[in-house]
Protein backbone atom coordinates (compact mmCIF):
# COMPACT_ATOMS: atom_id res chain seq x y z
CA UNK A 1 0.00 0.00 0.00
CA UNK A 2 1.24 3.06 -0.63
CA UNK A 3 1.35 5.66 1.96
CA UNK A 4 -2.12 6.74 3.47
CA UNK A 5 -1.18 10.28 3.99
CA UNK A 6 -1.10 10.52 -0.01
CA UNK A 7 -4.59 11.21 -1.57
CA UNK A 8 -5.46 10.15 -4.98
CA UNK A 9 -7.64 11.95 -7.14
CA UNK A 10 -8.30 11.41 -11.12
CA UNK A 11 -8.67 13.94 -14.12
CA UNK A 12 -11.30 13.30 -16.42
CA UNK A 13 -10.70 15.30 -20.13
CA UNK A 14 -14.07 13.93 -21.29
CA UNK A 15 -12.28 12.31 -23.90
CA UNK A 16 -13.90 11.57 -27.63
CA UNK A 17 -13.95 7.77 -29.30
CA UNK A 18 -13.84 7.28 -32.46
CA UNK A 19 -17.55 5.79 -33.47
CA UNK A 20 -19.36 7.53 -30.60
CA UNK A 21 -21.37 10.38 -30.04
CA UNK A 22 -19.52 13.30 -28.32
CA UNK A 23 -22.36 13.96 -26.12
CA UNK A 24 -21.19 10.08 -24.55
CA UNK A 25 -17.79 11.50 -23.40
CA UNK A 26 -19.78 13.92 -21.04
CA UNK A 27 -22.28 11.14 -19.63
CA UNK A 28 -18.98 9.09 -19.26
CA UNK A 29 -17.43 11.45 -17.36
CA UNK A 30 -20.33 11.88 -14.81
CA UNK A 31 -20.33 7.85 -14.56
CA UNK A 32 -16.65 7.65 -13.98
CA UNK A 33 -16.82 10.12 -11.27
CA UNK A 34 -19.79 8.22 -9.63
CA UNK A 35 -17.79 5.63 -9.76
CA UNK A 36 -15.03 7.22 -8.15
CA UNK A 37 -16.93 7.94 -5.44
CA UNK A 38 -17.49 4.46 -4.97
CA UNK A 39 -14.14 3.02 -5.02
CA UNK A 40 -12.69 5.59 -2.15
CA UNK A 41 -10.95 8.29 -4.50
CA UNK A 42 -10.34 11.58 -2.51
CA UNK A 43 -11.26 13.67 -5.58
CA UNK A 44 -12.30 14.00 -9.57
CA UNK A 45 -10.86 16.72 -11.85
CA UNK A 46 -12.43 17.76 -14.97
CA UNK A 47 -10.80 20.27 -17.65
CA UNK A 48 -10.82 22.71 -19.94
CA UNK A 49 -10.34 22.64 -23.40
CA UNK A 50 -11.50 24.48 -26.39
CA UNK A 51 -12.07 23.19 -30.02
CA UNK A 52 -10.25 20.31 -29.65
CA UNK A 53 -11.80 17.56 -31.78
CA UNK A 54 -10.72 15.03 -29.25
CA UNK A 55 -12.15 16.19 -26.03
CA UNK A 56 -15.48 17.51 -25.26
CA UNK A 57 -14.62 18.67 -21.97
CA UNK A 58 -14.96 22.67 -22.79
CA UNK A 59 -17.43 23.92 -19.86
CA UNK A 60 -15.74 22.96 -16.59
CA UNK A 61 -18.55 25.06 -14.11
CA UNK A 62 -21.30 23.75 -15.81
CA UNK A 63 -19.86 19.82 -15.97
CA UNK A 64 -19.31 20.09 -12.51
CA UNK A 65 -22.82 20.47 -11.61
CA UNK A 66 -23.55 17.31 -13.33
CA UNK A 67 -20.98 15.78 -11.34
CA UNK A 68 -22.05 17.27 -8.18
CA UNK A 69 -25.88 16.04 -8.56
CA UNK A 70 -23.83 12.52 -9.72
CA UNK A 71 -21.84 12.18 -6.45
CA UNK A 72 -22.62 13.18 -2.70
CA UNK A 73 -19.04 12.82 -0.60
CA UNK A 74 -16.09 13.26 -3.28
CA UNK A 75 -14.62 16.68 -4.02
CA UNK A 76 -15.03 17.86 -7.21
CA UNK A 77 -12.57 20.25 -9.08
CA UNK A 78 -11.33 21.76 -12.11
CA UNK A 79 -7.95 20.83 -13.16
CA UNK A 80 -7.99 23.25 -14.49
CA UNK A 81 -10.10 26.72 -15.51
CA UNK A 82 -7.99 28.65 -18.11
CA UNK A 83 -7.86 32.03 -16.56
CA UNK A 84 -6.64 33.88 -19.49
CA UNK A 85 -9.95 33.11 -21.14
CA UNK A 86 -12.51 34.17 -18.25
CA UNK A 87 -12.98 37.05 -16.36
CA UNK A 88 -12.37 36.44 -12.58
CA UNK A 89 -15.64 37.40 -11.68
CA UNK A 90 -17.50 35.00 -13.66
CA UNK A 91 -14.96 32.37 -12.48
CA UNK A 92 -15.52 33.52 -9.25
CA UNK A 93 -19.89 33.53 -9.66
CA UNK A 94 -19.47 30.02 -11.27
CA UNK A 95 -17.47 28.58 -8.64
CA UNK A 96 -19.55 30.02 -5.75
CA UNK A 97 -23.08 28.92 -7.50
CA UNK A 98 -21.45 25.41 -8.02
CA UNK A 99 -20.96 25.58 -3.70
CA UNK A 100 -24.66 25.69 -3.37
CA UNK A 101 -24.85 22.11 -4.86
CA UNK A 102 -22.00 20.79 -3.57
CA UNK A 103 -21.14 22.51 -0.19
CA UNK A 104 -17.73 21.81 1.12
CA UNK A 105 -16.71 19.53 -2.02
CA UNK A 106 -15.42 22.20 -4.43
CA UNK A 107 -11.73 22.98 -5.75
CA UNK A 108 -10.67 25.54 -8.03
CA UNK A 109 -7.61 24.76 -9.95
CA UNK A 110 -6.30 27.20 -12.46
CA UNK A 111 -3.77 27.69 -15.40
CA UNK A 112 -3.17 30.16 -17.94
CA UNK A 113 -2.28 27.69 -21.39
CA UNK A 114 -3.15 29.40 -24.11
CA UNK A 115 -5.92 28.07 -26.91
CA UNK A 116 -4.97 25.48 -29.02
CA UNK A 117 -4.64 27.52 -32.12
CA UNK A 118 -4.70 31.11 -33.15
CA UNK A 119 -7.93 31.04 -34.53
CA UNK A 120 -9.63 29.50 -31.00
CA UNK A 121 -7.35 32.39 -29.08
CA UNK A 122 -8.92 35.01 -31.41
CA UNK A 123 -12.63 33.27 -30.76
CA UNK A 124 -11.67 33.38 -26.86
CA UNK A 125 -10.50 36.88 -27.42
CA UNK A 126 -7.28 36.50 -25.74
CA UNK A 127 -4.89 39.48 -24.64
CA UNK A 128 -2.01 40.04 -23.22
CA UNK A 129 -2.81 39.57 -18.80
CA UNK A 130 -1.67 39.32 -15.46
CA UNK A 131 -1.83 35.92 -14.07
CA UNK A 132 -0.67 36.46 -10.75
CA UNK A 133 -3.17 39.76 -10.56
CA UNK A 134 -6.27 37.69 -11.72
CA UNK A 135 -5.30 35.29 -9.26
CA UNK A 136 -5.21 38.00 -6.39
CA UNK A 137 -8.72 39.33 -7.71
CA UNK A 138 -10.13 36.10 -7.77
CA UNK A 139 -9.61 34.55 -4.24
CA UNK A 140 -10.51 38.20 -2.89
CA UNK A 141 -14.04 37.90 -5.08
CA UNK A 142 -14.36 33.99 -3.23
CA UNK A 143 -13.09 34.86 0.06
CA UNK A 144 -14.70 38.50 0.69
CA UNK A 145 -11.89 40.54 0.57
CA UNK A 146 -12.60 41.92 -3.17
CA UNK A 147 -14.04 45.35 -4.13
CA UNK A 148 -17.40 43.72 -4.54
CA UNK A 149 -18.99 40.76 -3.36
CA UNK A 150 -20.03 38.03 -5.27
CA UNK A 151 -23.88 36.15 -5.18
CA UNK A 152 -24.62 33.60 -3.99
CA UNK A 153 -22.08 33.43 -1.22
CA UNK A 154 -19.91 31.04 -1.44
CA UNK A 155 -21.25 28.29 0.80
CA UNK A 156 -18.02 27.55 2.70
CA UNK A 157 -14.39 28.26 1.50
CA UNK A 158 -13.49 27.33 -2.67
CA UNK A 159 -10.04 26.28 -2.05
CA UNK A 160 -7.57 27.29 -4.91
CA UNK A 161 -4.71 25.66 -7.01
CA UNK A 162 -2.47 26.19 -9.19
CA UNK A 163 -1.59 24.26 -12.23
CA UNK A 164 2.29 25.11 -12.70
CA UNK A 165 5.15 25.14 -14.61
CA UNK A 166 7.87 27.01 -14.61
CA UNK A 167 6.91 30.62 -13.44
CA UNK A 168 3.48 29.33 -12.06
CA UNK A 169 5.38 27.88 -9.56
CA UNK A 170 6.97 31.06 -8.32
CA UNK A 171 3.76 33.05 -8.51
CA UNK A 172 1.81 30.08 -6.83
CA UNK A 173 4.59 30.52 -3.82
CA UNK A 174 3.98 34.25 -3.69
CA UNK A 175 0.41 33.65 -3.22
CA UNK A 176 0.88 30.78 -0.83
CA UNK A 177 -1.15 28.73 -2.85
CA UNK A 178 -1.05 24.58 -3.66
CA UNK A 179 0.15 23.37 -7.12
CA UNK A 180 0.15 20.78 -9.19
CA UNK A 181 2.40 19.43 -11.78
CA UNK A 182 3.75 17.13 -13.95
CA UNK A 183 4.90 16.77 -17.28
CA UNK A 184 8.37 17.45 -17.79
CA UNK A 185 9.03 18.65 -14.13
CA UNK A 186 8.52 15.19 -12.85
CA UNK A 187 10.99 13.60 -14.79
CA UNK A 188 9.65 10.38 -15.41
CA UNK A 189 11.46 8.96 -18.42
CA UNK A 190 13.90 11.56 -18.23
CA UNK A 191 16.42 13.64 -15.80
CA UNK A 192 14.72 14.71 -12.68
CA UNK A 193 17.08 16.68 -11.57
CA UNK A 194 15.26 20.44 -13.24
CA UNK A 195 11.74 19.24 -11.82
CA UNK A 196 13.20 18.74 -8.54
CA UNK A 197 15.15 21.75 -8.52
CA UNK A 198 11.53 23.81 -9.57
CA UNK A 199 9.76 22.39 -7.01
CA UNK A 200 12.42 23.03 -4.17
CA UNK A 201 12.36 26.50 -5.29
CA UNK A 202 8.61 26.51 -4.98
CA UNK A 203 9.14 25.59 -1.53
CA UNK A 204 11.51 28.03 -0.60
CA UNK A 205 9.98 31.19 -1.59
CA UNK A 206 6.73 29.91 -0.40
CA UNK A 207 4.32 32.58 1.63
CA UNK A 208 2.06 31.46 4.24
CA UNK A 209 -1.62 31.90 3.37
CA UNK A 210 -4.57 31.56 4.99
CA UNK A 211 -5.58 28.82 2.82
CA UNK A 212 -2.66 26.81 2.59
CA UNK A 213 0.30 27.17 5.85
CA UNK A 214 2.62 25.43 4.08
CA UNK A 215 3.90 24.81 0.45
CA UNK A 216 1.68 21.73 -0.86
CA UNK A 217 2.15 19.62 -4.09
CA UNK A 218 0.16 17.70 -6.42
CA UNK A 219 1.72 15.27 -9.50
CA UNK A 220 -0.11 14.75 -12.42
CA UNK A 221 0.32 12.04 -15.40
CA UNK A 222 -0.92 9.55 -16.82
CA UNK A 223 -1.36 6.06 -15.09
CA UNK A 224 -2.81 2.64 -15.96
CA UNK A 225 -3.13 -0.53 -14.29
CA UNK A 226 -3.45 -4.31 -15.96
CA UNK A 227 -3.26 -7.72 -15.13
CA UNK A 228 -0.48 -8.06 -17.11
CA UNK A 229 2.27 -5.22 -18.27
CA UNK A 230 1.90 -5.76 -22.36
CA UNK A 231 -2.13 -5.43 -21.30
CA UNK A 232 -1.34 -2.08 -19.70
CA UNK A 233 1.34 -0.75 -22.51
CA UNK A 234 -1.79 -1.60 -24.65
CA UNK A 235 -4.30 0.91 -22.68
CA UNK A 236 -1.48 3.26 -23.03
CA UNK A 237 -1.79 3.35 -27.40
CA UNK A 238 -4.74 5.37 -27.81
CA UNK A 239 -3.72 8.47 -25.89
CA UNK A 240 -0.32 8.08 -26.69
CA UNK A 241 -1.10 8.14 -30.65
CA UNK A 242 -3.33 10.59 -30.35
CA UNK A 243 -0.78 12.60 -28.81
CA UNK A 244 1.69 11.68 -31.75
CA UNK A 245 -0.97 12.14 -34.32
CA UNK A 246 -0.90 16.37 -32.58
CA UNK A 247 2.46 16.76 -32.61
CA UNK A 248 2.52 15.88 -36.12
CA UNK A 249 -0.60 17.11 -37.47
CA UNK A 250 -1.84 19.76 -35.65
CA UNK A 251 -4.59 18.64 -34.55
CA UNK A 252 -5.84 16.13 -31.28
CA UNK A 253 -8.08 13.55 -32.60
CA UNK A 254 -10.78 11.01 -31.07
CA UNK A 255 -9.11 8.18 -29.26
CA UNK A 256 -8.79 5.09 -31.52
CA UNK A 257 -8.90 1.39 -30.55
CA UNK A 258 -5.67 -0.11 -29.97
CA UNK A 259 -6.18 -2.80 -32.89
CA UNK A 260 -6.48 -0.14 -35.16
CA UNK A 261 -3.53 1.73 -33.83
CA UNK A 262 -1.35 -1.34 -33.63
CA UNK A 263 -1.86 -1.56 -37.82
CA UNK A 264 -1.87 1.97 -38.70
CA UNK A 265 0.97 3.36 -40.68
CA UNK A 266 3.30 5.75 -38.96
CA UNK A 267 5.97 8.02 -39.86
CA UNK A 268 9.14 7.70 -38.08
CA UNK A 269 8.34 11.30 -36.39
CA UNK A 270 5.00 9.74 -34.95
CA UNK A 271 6.68 6.67 -33.89
CA UNK A 272 8.88 8.89 -31.71
CA UNK A 273 5.91 11.36 -30.42
CA UNK A 274 4.21 8.23 -29.37
CA UNK A 275 7.30 6.71 -27.94
CA UNK A 276 7.53 10.38 -26.14
CA UNK A 277 4.43 9.87 -24.40
CA UNK A 278 4.65 6.31 -23.12
CA UNK A 279 7.92 6.99 -21.79
CA UNK A 280 6.21 10.11 -19.48
CA UNK A 281 3.29 7.65 -18.61
CA UNK A 282 3.57 5.06 -15.62
CA UNK A 283 1.75 1.53 -16.49
CA UNK A 284 1.99 -1.93 -15.62
CA UNK A 285 0.41 -4.07 -13.20
CA UNK A 286 -0.46 -3.31 -9.82
CA UNK A 287 2.86 -3.99 -8.26
CA UNK A 288 4.91 -2.33 -11.19
CA UNK A 289 3.03 0.75 -10.77
CA UNK A 290 2.94 0.63 -6.80
CA UNK A 291 6.53 0.42 -7.35
CA UNK A 292 7.15 3.31 -9.28
CA UNK A 293 4.81 5.52 -8.27
CA UNK A 294 6.31 5.22 -4.34
CA UNK A 295 9.09 6.47 -5.50
CA UNK A 296 7.86 9.09 -7.87
CA UNK A 297 5.79 10.39 -4.85
CA UNK A 298 8.90 10.36 -2.37
CA UNK A 299 10.88 11.78 -4.74
CA UNK A 300 8.69 15.14 -5.47
CA UNK A 301 7.55 14.81 -2.06
CA UNK A 302 3.60 15.47 -3.16
CA UNK A 303 0.69 15.09 -1.11
CA UNK A 304 -1.80 14.01 -3.95
CA UNK A 305 -1.50 11.92 -7.11
CA UNK A 306 -3.70 13.14 -9.97
CA UNK A 307 -4.38 10.27 -12.32
CA UNK A 308 -5.40 12.00 -15.75
CA UNK A 309 -5.33 8.59 -17.37
CA UNK A 310 -7.72 7.50 -20.42
CA UNK A 311 -7.96 4.70 -23.39
CA UNK A 312 -10.34 3.64 -25.48
CA UNK A 313 -12.08 0.49 -23.63
CA UNK A 314 -14.34 2.10 -20.85
CA UNK A 315 -14.41 -1.69 -19.30
CA UNK A 316 -10.85 -1.37 -19.40
CA UNK A 317 -10.36 1.95 -17.48
CA UNK A 318 -12.91 1.01 -15.07
CA UNK A 319 -11.02 -1.32 -13.97
CA UNK A 320 -7.62 0.34 -13.97
CA UNK A 321 -9.00 3.12 -12.04
CA UNK A 322 -10.56 0.35 -9.46
CA UNK A 323 -6.90 -1.48 -9.03
CA UNK A 324 -5.30 2.04 -8.60
CA UNK A 325 -7.38 3.05 -6.23
CA UNK A 326 -6.90 -0.33 -4.14
CA UNK A 327 -2.78 0.70 -4.02
CA UNK A 328 -3.54 3.70 -1.81
CA UNK A 329 -4.35 2.87 1.98
CA UNK A 330 -6.94 4.95 3.28
CA UNK A 331 -7.60 5.50 6.81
Amino acid sequence: MINSGVRVSLLDRSRIRAGEAESSALTGTVARAARAERLGYGRFWVAEHHSVPGIAGAAPAVLLAAVAGATSTIRIGSAGVMLPHHQPLVVAEQFATLTAFAPGRVDLGLGRSPGFTPPVRRALRETERDFAADLAELRGFLDGTGEISVHPHPAGPVPMYVLATGSGLQIAAGLGLPVIVGGPLLGVGGDPAPGLEALAGYRRAFRPSPQQPAPWVAISLDVLVADTAAEAADLLLPEAWAMARSRTTGEFPPLEPVAAIKTARRTSREQQNLDRTVASAVAGTAAEVERRLAELLDRTGAAELVASSSTFDRAALSASDAALAALFDRP
